[in-house]
């Protein structure tokens, strides 16, 4: 099969590539990057979160072409059975599914109040009301999940789809300096530990580019 192709935008601003990009990486495809121009307008209304219908990241594999993060997540599962993306169990595999498709389709008011911006650090954050409940339901889900299947990751001794979905999430708290309890920031901690992590943000931090409407003004 000819070498797929990932297609991204932002590394530093944009979550559903991070995640996308993961989730490849996890499943060992074997892909090239191609960015999207991020001055083109629905680029932008992606990363403002203005478009209905986000269709990056997009991986044409084959001749497959798959747009979304969660069915992108799903395929990638489907072909590397072998790479540990979803849990063995089946009733552990339904709950990992189920973080997962929460964080896909919930927290808008955390995606608006705060965006991923891997290059910034605010030592001070005020959440605003509507996003704090948004805050709480995800340590909640990390904590059942840390607890019940014993870390480091969410899912025990290996990253699966709920951590590509929710690693975005570990760098929204460290840039906003949301406060966590220490088994929560030591998820975090093994996150960012991540290699894969690192070399994204090496990515990130090495884009020009900057989009002055996600920067957020204090």
């Amino acid at each position: 099969m000819a070498q797929a192709i990932l297609t991204i935008s932002s590394k530093n601003y944009s979550s559903w590539s991070l995640r996308g990009w993961l989730l490849c990486r996890m499943a060992g495809i074997d892909f090239t990057e191609e960015g999207v121009d991020l001055d083109d307008p629905e680029t932008r209304q992606e990363l403002l979160l203005l478009s209905s219908s986000v269709l990056v990241p997009r991986l044409t594999h084959g001749n497959v072409k798959v747009w979304d993060t969660l069915a992108i997540a799903e395929y990638a599962a489907e072909i590397a059975p072998d790479a540990g993306l979803l849990p063995d169990d089946q009733a552990v595999r339904a709950i990992c599914r189920a973080v997962s498709g929460e964080m896909h389709s919930g927290f808008h008011n955390l995606r608006s109040a705060l965006p991923m911006n891997l290059k910034a650090r605010h030592k001070s954050f005020k959440i605003f009301s509507g996003a704090r409940p948004d805050v709480e339901r995800i340590k909640a889900i990390w904590r059942e999940c840390l607890s019940a299947y014993g870390g480091p990751w969410l899912f025990g001794e290996k990253p699966t789809i709920a951590d590509a979905m929710y690693a975005p999430v570990c760098t929204r708290f460290r840039t906003y300096a949301v406060e966590l309890e220490p088994e929560l920031q030591a998820y975090c901690d093994t996150v960012f530990a991540w290699p894969l992590m690192q070399e994204w943000t090496d990515g990130a931090l090495a884009e020009p580019d900057e989009i002055v409407e996600l920067e957020v003004e204090f």
